[in-house]
C-alpha cells in the first residue's frame, strides 16, 4: 500500500486523520487557500500545498489516496468545479477517495431513526448542496468513492466548556429536538480503517451511539465543571444566528450499525458523556 494521502481541504477532521497516519509513516499533503496557513500545516507534520494556486492534476496521477473535505459553495462542489476532468482521468489509478458529507442529507425525521438506506430528503440548502455533491462525485466512472456522512462534530477546541465557563451558555429548548454527534477522533479512526481496507462505493454514517437533545449536552458540561445549570430558553424566542437556528430545522437519530459492521469501527467515545469527560481531562 502506498502510504500517501492528498487531503484537499486540510480542516478539523482531516487534521485528526493526519495525526493518526503520520506517526505510522504516512506522507500527508494538505491543501490550503492561504499562504498564511502554510506554517501551521507544516507544524502538524503534513506537507502544505497552496490550492487552487498550484495545479493538483499532476499529483492525482501519482497519489493513490485522496480525502476531500472541502464543502460545496453556492456554485457547487469547489473541487469538482476545478478538477472534474482531472479526477475522471485519474479515477482508474486511484486506490481510495473519501468524501466527507453530512447527515443533513437525510433532512428532518421528527426524531426518528435514519440509516444509509433512508431516502435523501434534505430540508436545508446546505443539505441539498451535499446531496448534489455526493451525486456528482458518484457520477465519475471508476472512481473508488467512499462517502462518510458526519453527524455534529465535536472535539478539542470544539466543546461546550468555554461557553459554560463564560456564563454565556443557554439550554435552548425545542420539544422533541434531538441530534446525533461524533467525536473528531472517531471520524479519524473510521477514515483510517477505510483507507486500510477500501470498499469502493461504500457509504457510512459516522455518529456515536447516543443521540440526545442539545440542552442535555450543555447540562452535562456544566455538571462536569461543577457550575450552575445554564438557564433554559425557548427556541421560538431565543436570539440565534440564522446558521444556528437552521440546525434546529432537523431532528433525527442516526444509526451507525453499517459503519461498525463494514469497517470494524467501534467509536472510542460512544456517547457525549464519555466524549466530554475526555475533553475536560485533556484540555483542563
Amino acid at each position: 500500500m502506498n502510504k500517501t494521502l492528498l487531503s484537499i481541504g486540510y480542516g478539523y477532521s482531516a487534521r485528526a486523520l493526519a495525526a493518526r497516519l503520520i506517526p505510522q509513516g504516512w506522507r500527508v499533503i494538505g491543501t490550503t487557500r492561504s499562504a498564511d496557513n502554510m506554517r501551521e500545516i507544516a507544524d502538524t507534520g503534513a506537507e502544505p500545498l497552496l490550492w487552487p494556486s498550484e495545479d493538483l492534476a499532476p499529483l492525482l496521477n501519482k497519489i493513490p489516496n485522496v480525502l476531500v473535505s472541502a464543502g460545496p459553495g453556492p456554485e457547487g462542489d469547489p473541487v469538482l468545479l476545478a478538477l472534474a476532468d482531472q479526477f475522471a482521468a485519474a479515477a482508474p489509478s486511484l486506490r481510495w477517495l473519501g468524501y466527507l458529507s453530512t447527515t443533513g442529507v437525510y433532512g428532518d425525521h421528527s426524531g426518528d431513526w435514519v440509516d444509509e438506506s433512508t431516502p435523501l430528503t434534505p430540508s436545508t440548502r446546505r443539505g441539498a448542496a451535499r446531496v448534489q455533491a455526493e451525486t456528482a462525485w458518484g457520477a465519475i466512472p471508476d472512481l473508488p468513492l467512499h462517502i462518510f456522512r458526519l453527524a455534529g462534530i465535536y472535539g478539542p477546541g470544539r466543546g461546550p466548556f468555554a461557553k459554560v465557563r463564560s456564563g454565556n451558555a443557554r439550554r435552548i429548548i425545542k420539544p422533541g429536538q434531538v441530534f446525533s454527534r461524533v467525536h473528531v477522533e472517531d471520524i479519524a479512526l473510521a477514515l483510517e480503517l477505510s483507507l486500510k481496507s477500501p470498499q469502493p462505493g461504500g457509504v457510512y454514517n459516522l455518529c456515536d451511539d447516543d443521540p440526545a437533545p442539545p440542552q442535555d449536552v450543555i447540562a452535562y458540561a456544566a455538571e462536569l465543571l461543577g457550575l450552575p445549570l445554564p438557564p433554559e430558553e425557548g427556541f421560538e424566542n431565543a436570539e440565534m444566528s440564522p446558521m444556528a437556528r437552521s440546525f434546529y430545522a432537523e431532528s433525527k437519530r442516526v444509526r451507525n450499525d453499517h459503519a461498525k459492521a463494514a469497517l470494524g469501527w467501534q467509536p472510542i467515545y460512544p456517547g457525549y458523556r464519555s466524549g466530554l469527560a475526555a475533553l475536560l481531562a485533556s484540555d483542563g
